[in-house]
């Protein structure tokens, strides 16, 4: 986005085209790991039968703290669909919610994730990467964190430390970490995330269904006919303009960037 503006390049996005089936992948994940669901299977497809392995690691979700770093279109769809399964529901974010929306859904609001972290077993990124937010789960932020939480990243790999996350794995300061995102993309085949105990990866599909990928042709078809029409484009799809964010763009983001290290995608071969 920064080399975007510098070269007063517009960008935009289909802005909740795919909300609704990201915060569904999420509510998966979350399910998923608490329940242990995926060694489960494993046990079960390899022709097994060994329930104690199966229920060793597995939880009801309800009555646990779930937490939301940021509450906006997909955010607060998590925690909507989270609601009905009895949980306690927090969530930060630096444009607080109505309260009103707080009341609904029960919502404790914190300041910061720093702050919202230690009260959850479950923490669940639903925040734009940009420098603020790089690599904001760290060996400290983590540490925060309740001993043998989980964390559900399906917003950007480069929000949570690859090494601190697959350590903390490893020493059983997280229980579990379900992501649907990496960085780089696509990974390099010996990234750690790859192998690290208790994960729940998948290759970057939560907001790829096809009820999506329908949604999402229909906005390129729009906003690249408002283009061509020299029609202006609605503010919920403008990312950047003029040389600066824009529209949905400067409600998410900071300036600055946040991509280095790309680069390192080079080395996966399929």
């Amino acid at each position: 986005l920064a080399a975007a503006c510098a070269r007063d390049i517009t960008v935009t996005e289909v802005t909740f085209c795919n909300s609704i089936s990201v915060a569904e992948h999420v509510v998966m994940m979350i399910l998923g790991l608490v329940r242990n669901y995926i060694p489960s299977y494993k046990i079960a497809a390899s022709g097994g039968w060994n329930i104690a392995d199966c229920v060793s690691r597995s939880y009801d979700v309800e009555g646990m703290h779930i937490g939301t770093v940021a509450a906006g279109r997909i955010g607060l769809a998590v925690l909507k669909r989270m609601a009905p399964f009895d949980c306690h529901l927090h969530y930060c974010d630096r444009h607080r919610l109505s309260p009103e929306i707080e009341k609904e859904y029960n919502l404790i609001y914190h300041e910061s994730a720093e702050d919202m972290v230690p009260h959850c077993d479950v923490v669940t990124i639903n925040c734009p990467l940009h420098p603020e937010t790089e690599h904001m789960f760290d060996d400290a932020m983590i540490n925060k964190m309740k001993r043998g939480a989980y964390i559900v990243n399906t917003a950007r790999g480069k929000i949570c430390d690859r090494d601190a996350i697959a350590a903390a794995l490893r020493n059983g300061q997280l229980a579990g970490y379900a992501g649907d995102v990496w960085f780089p993309q696509p990974p390099p085949k010996d990234h750690p995330w790859r192998s690290m105990p208790h994960e729940a990866m998948t290759p970057h599909i939560s907001g790829t269904t096809l009820s999506a990928q329908a949604r999402y042709a229909a906005g390129v078809r729009e906003i690249l006919e408002n283009f061509f029409d020299g029609k202006p484009i609605r503010d919920e799809y403008l990312i950047t303009q003029g040389g600066a964010l824009a529209g949905v763009g400067a409600h998410s983001y900071s300036e600055g960037n946040a991509t280095g290290g790309s680069e390192e995608a080079v080395k996966f071969k399929e």
